[in-house]
């Protein structure tokens, strides 16, 4: 609370805000009548909006299933075995990838949402785009929803480790958090092997057999930064992949251009959710967009690893190639 400030004074702001969200989002008044009937300048109003929203006092929240009704999402339905595809249309203006980036996040973060149902069991992979998912998932609470995290830990940002998206998403919905306590890769298959047989990893890891729902992303190989840098895989490693044929990788598992599982250095050394076991979840939400990931997305639904895709515009377009 600021200095000077009490426990009234801030309950009288909160409750001045709510007054004009209410006045501006349900009544549809401008913000310049807001501010002739209240006493306020417009500035003042346009603040109290922002502060609002910034407050969780208003949580907008556009219907991730409006996303689906265009002739692009059904013909990727269509050609791809899909429930439901969501397309992040594009400006006239090209966007930086950042910015497609943050819009599929976006999208995504709406169409969970959607989805979610009481008593759901959902798994959350890592990486930049899905925190970008969870930074902007709806506040509000999924009755008995408990969250999942689908790998092990990484020394990599914090921001984007696969334990930060599920405690973020698990907040957001106040959800149980079931983190996985243990390095998502190690030197060696035997060490690996006792590690799942640890008690407490063990317990954690047949809890993913249970999942009803997924939010995952796919890697590239021709950006292998955060692979490496996460200490997933050495450059050596991942250069063996890319002699083998690798097209994409999901926390560790790699795959070709036709979603089939690639034996290779990291077989046997990830603690974490297999691919048999993804494939066996009901709803499956594969968030991707973007030139470079576009060989990753198409070798992710040759393979039936993804019910639902979240992509933007483009990229759709070029699925359909």
């Amino acid at each position: 609370m600021p200095e000077g400030k009490t426990a009234k004074d801030a309950s009288h702001s909160e409750a001045q805000l709510a007054h004009v969200a209410m006045l501006y989002y349900r009544e549809g008044l401008t913000q310049s009548e807001i501010a002739q009937r209240i006493g306020l300048s417009r500035a003042t109003i346009v603040n109290y909006l922002r502060l609002a929203r910034d407050l969780g006092i208003v949580d907008i929240r556009i219907r991730g299933e409006s996303f689906t009704a265009s002739p692009l999402s059904r013909k990727l339905t269509e050609r791809y075995g899909l429930t439901d595809c969501y397309i992040a249309h594009n400006d006239v203006e090209p966007q930086r990838d950042d910015g497609v980036l943050e819009r599929v996040g976006q999208l995504a973060a709406s169409a969970m949402r959607d989805l979610l149902e009481p008593r759901d069991k959902l798994g959350i992979a890592w990486g930049q785009t899905i925190q970008h998912v969870a930074n902007t998932f709806p506040n509000g609470p999924v009755p008995n929803l408990t969250c999942y995290q689908l790998i092990g830990s990484m020394d990599f940002n914090a921001l984007f480790a696969p334990e930060a998206c599920t405690i973020e998403i698990a907040r957001r919905t106040l959800a149980p958090c079931r983190t996985l306590h243990a390095p998502a890769v190690v030197s060696s298959v035997d060490l690996a092997s006792q590690l799942r047989e640890e008690p407490i990893i063990a317990r954690q890891l047949n809890e993913l057999a249970d999942l009803t729902k997924a939010l995952f992303s796919v890697g590239s190989l021709s950006h292998p930064l955060t692979l490496v840098g996460s200490g997933m895989a050495t450059q050596e490693e991942l250069d063996t992949y890319v002699a083998m044929g690798a097209k994409g990788v999901f926390w560790g598992h790699f795959i070709d251009k036709d979603g089939n599982w690639l034996d290779g250095p990291l077989t046997g050394r990830l603690v974490g959710a297999s691919l048999d076991q993804l494939r066996a979840i009901d709803m499956r939400m594969l968030v991707a967009c973007g030139k470079s990931k576009r060989e990753a997305i198409k070798a992710s639904l040759h393979g039936g690893y993804a019910t639902h895709l979240v992509t933007d515009e483009d990229t759709a377009s070029w699925l359909l190639r």
